[in-house]
């Protein structure tokens, strides 16, 4: 498994297309969940070309699915305040390591801030719901990592959800978005790790400077 802090990702370059972030409660076709919400609505936004896909995507879930988007774009200083804090709790559980360790044992959950697909906007948190918003069961809640069932690939979990997860799966990598493995619902597009994840030369996207 390749996790966001291996050096690999750091080494990515980026050639920044400049595309603007959309906010999408302004796109009818999606629906977005506000327990993420911030006082700016940065949560709400995501790169005009990530939107596209997600659009797309949604059309090759089946009859009565929708995408329920959770987070998108999170300014650095965000995610560097999550990652921080974790870092700090794995400290008071595994006292006595180094900080490459930390820092590495952090990022199997939270993107180091530098390299961070949610800082690029480049990255979406997501889950399934019917077309009256009732949320599909995945096996977890979406940001629930106090167990390894919300790994993707868990066979720890029940058959329906892990037939959600498929769907899910399916549409959103037939649009060109890559997965990180220990959270099912994390997906990104044009970011360093999926520059690296599909062999392009470099990322489409880096950190939006606000």
């Amino acid at each position: 498994m390749i996790l966001l802090s291996d050096p690999a990702i750091s080494r990515m370059p980026v050639k920044e297309s400049g595309e603007a972030l959309i906010d999408l409660r302004t796109v009818q076709a999606l629906r977005v969940d506000p327990r993420m919400a911030d006082p700016d609505g940065f949560y709400a936004r995501l790169r005009f070309g990530v939107v596209d896909r997600l659009v797309t995507a949604q059309t090759l879930l089946g009859p009565g699915l929708r995408f329920l988007i959770i987070e998108g774009f999170r300014p650095v200083e965000t995610q560097t305040r999550y990652f921080d804090a974790h870092v700090d709790r794995l400290r008071i559980a595994h006292p006595g390591r180094d900080e490459v360790w930390y820092r590495r044992r952090a990022s199997r959950y939270i993107s180091p801030p530098e390299i961070a697909p949610h800082v690029a906007g480049a990255a979406v948190d997501l889950t399934l719901c019917t077309t009256d918003g009732a949320e599909l069961w995945m096996g977890t809640e979406v940001n629930d990592t106090g167990t390894e069932a919300c790994h993707t690939a868990s066979a720890g979990i029940s058959a329906e959800a892990g037939e959600h997860r498929r769907i899910l799966s399916q549409a959103l990598s037939a649009m060109g978005l890559v997965n990180y493995p220990t959270e099912w619902w994390h997906w990104s597009y044009g970011d360093r790790y999926w520059a690296h994840i599909t062999g392009a030369p470099a990322a489409r996207y880096g950190p939006v400077v606000l």
